[in-house]
């Protein structure tokens, strides 16, 4: 009896120390986990079926659908649980877009015809009705998995007259960089948010830490840049993938009416008509005042000058303001949005001091940078986990020939820092190949190409003979060379015609037909333009016949190294079939060989191109 009394204190305390760490295991609080700079995936975060996920519509301060009423944007929300259980506040992850809620069909005639004559308009096109798609409170399931497991709070929301945002389309107007910024407003209690599109039960985000990222592709890369063009407070870090920063270089290049790759006839007013998934009330009158007004008024498929239109959808005029730390995510081998949107961007966020990176692979459109190193940009500017990103020695991550797409090589920066610009001249040889080489060889005179839009480029490229193009090689490289920046090449012609089409491509020869040929064997990179816009983007004026004119413009950017054993070829051509109108064949241009040059940002310059050659 004495010794268990003695016992009773002991066990009284193990049961207190028990129940303690009982109601302190209960009561712990799940929070984001980091290692090695990167959030991790928090078990307690990763249970989707107990995600919250709700919508609602968040004033903007903007009118666009003419109902005399402010727009609101339809948002949804996806966040852990513990965001009401805890109290618990978690950064956000903001995607938006004009697809979620369905796009038009294709149908026949949507595309304007381009068999015209340059300078002429193509019969009138058809404009197919958008099926509104999707019910609420679900706007999109993109990111979530990844993101909500880590830590984050992950928001949609559609853009302007789509789904059930009000508003309408503009394709680049000012609206659809309000709206997110309305949506970034919200997130940080400055803008209202309501239950309903027409009601005033108001909605907070009061699980919002208010720092938010962006991402997306294509459209949904062009918002986030959109967004930070505002210099919205709350938007840290952008991520944009293959982002659309400027409508006229979509679907112009320097002068000339261009389609995107894959997309023949496509015009700004055939995208607006694609995603104009809004209510159908408002439709006339959007139709009425963007497309058949401000779009046909602007647009000027007769000229393709660059006008007060499309230098309002051009996001490089509107950065000052941007404050946000930008990844950028592009390939070298997007024919639909061309690799010179995300650099000109790049290199604008440079020179005006932001943190900038930039990510390229070697693919097609598309293709976000790996997950980890997304992870490390949203960990530092979101969580104010530090990183050292602005201390980082390497500003460019490419994606090499043969690699896998999260596997890129670290680069000092884009182009190159090692590259040098390489001039190459023409030897006469049409109708079958000329030179390409780093002599200037004088008197080589004047070479005709008759333009046919029915033979593709790369038929022209593998032609041995052919009056249809001007094709000039190197000798075959006895070792690797690496391209790294942006070709230019200056012309001398005349054309048989008051307008005619330019295109050129820069090619790797002989051309690999093989099934399993790879993206980066056959075209290096290529670049379009309007003789008439010789001395003005803004203002074209027609040709002489028979008179030579100089015009020197850019290719699109690249970095690739083309294997010893090849040959760089650079091909002058006329009508692009997969790109450019389809004039009566028959246009001849002449080519000045003495006074046409290739610029080639060569890594190594002019000593390691001499070495190959």
């Amino acid at each position: 009896m004495k010794n268990s009394f003695k016992l009773k204190p002991v066990i009284l305390s193990v049961f207190i120390a028990i129940i303690t760490t009982f109601y302190a295991v209960a009561q712990e609080k799940a929070t984001p986990i980091f290692k090695d700079g990167k959030a991790q995936i928090v078990e307690a975060f990763n249970t989707p079926d107990k995600w919250i996920r709700h919508d609602l519509f968040v004033e903007t301060s903007f009118d666009t659908d003419g109902d005399g009423k402010l727009d609101r944007m339809h948002v949804s929300v996806t966040r852990p649980y513990q965001t009401d259980t805890e109290g618990l506040k978690l950064p956000v992850i903001y995607e938006s877009s004009p697809y979620y809620a369905g796009v038009a069909p294709d149908v026949e005639g949507v595309f304007w015809n381009v068999k015209h004559e340059l300078g002429a308009m193509g019969p009138e096109r058809t404009h197919p009705e958008v099926t509104r798609r999707g019910e609420r409170p679900i706007i999109s399931n993109s990111q979530i998995k990844t993101w909500v497991p880590r830590g984050y709070i992950v928001v949609h929301s559609s853009s302007p007259g789509t789904g059930f945002s009000q508003g309408s389309p503009t394709v680049g107007g000012s609206n659809e960089s309000l709206a997110p910024k309305a949506v970034i407003d919200w997130l940080n209690g400055r803008a209202k948010g309501y239950t309903e599109p027409e009601g005033n039960e108001e909605v907070n985000a009061y699980w919002s830490t208010g720092k938010v990222g962006m991402t997306g592709t294509s459209y949904n890369g062009t918002i986030p840049l959109a967004a930070a063009t505002t210099g919205v407070e709350g938007l840290e870090v952008i991520i944009p993938v293959a982002p659309n920063t400027s409508y006229y270089h979509y679907y112009r290049a320097n002068g000339l009416v261009r389609s995107p790759g894959g997309y023949l006839g496509e015009d700004i007013d055939v995208l607006y008509d694609y995603i104009h998934s809004g209510d159908v009330s408002k439709r006339p009158h959007n139709n009425a005042k963007v497309r058949d007004t401000e779009m046909k008024n602007g647009m000027d498929r007769i000229t393709g000058d660059y006008n007060d239109f499309w230098a309002g959808r051009d996001y490089l005029n509107q950065m000052a303001p941007m404050k946000a730390a930008m990844l950028m995510a592009h390939a070298f081998n997007d024919w639909n949005v061309m690799p010179e949107h995300s650099y000109r961007i790049y290199k604008k966020a440079k020179e005006m001091g932001l943190t900038t990176q930039i990510y390229y692979h070697q693919f097609g459109h598309g293709g976000p940078p790996p997950v980890s190193m997304m992870n490390k940009w949203f960990t530092q500017y979101l969580h104010g986990i530090e990183n050292n990103i602005e201390a980082e020695t390497n500003k460019a991550w490419i994606v090499r020939e043969g690699d896998e797409i999260d596997a890129p090589t670290p680069y000092k920066d884009y182009p190159n820092p090692d590259a040098k610009n390489v001039t190459l001249y023409l030897t006469s040889g049409a109708p079958q190949t000329g030179g390409l080489t780093l002599t200037n060889t004088p008197n080589q005179g004047k070479e005709t190409l008759v333009d046919n839009y029915s033979f593709t480029g790369e038929a022209l490229a593998r032609a041995e003979i052919t009056d249809h193009r001007l094709l000039y090689v190197t000798p075959k490289l006895t070792q690797d060379v690496h391209i790294s920046g942006i070709p230019q090449i200056t012309v001398k012609l005349a054309s048989s015609k008051p307008a005619a089409n330019l295109s050129v491509w820069l090619v790797s020869l002989p051309w690999n037909d093989s099934r399993k040929a790879k993206i980066t064997d056959n075209i290096i990179t290529r670049g379009w333009a309007d003789p008439q816009n010789h001395k003005s983007l803004t203002e074209s004026k027609p040709l002489k016949p028979g008179k030579f004119y100089d015009i020197t413009f850019n290719l699109e950017p690249d970095d690739q190294i083309i294997k010893a054993g090849q040959q760089i070829g650079l091909m002058i051509f006329s009508s692009d079939k997969e790109f450019t109108l389809h004039p009566k064949p028959g246009t001849e241009l002449t080519i000045d060989l003495d006074s046409t040059q290739l610029m080639l940002p060569v890594v190594g310059g002019i000593e390691e191109l001499k070495a190959a050659l």
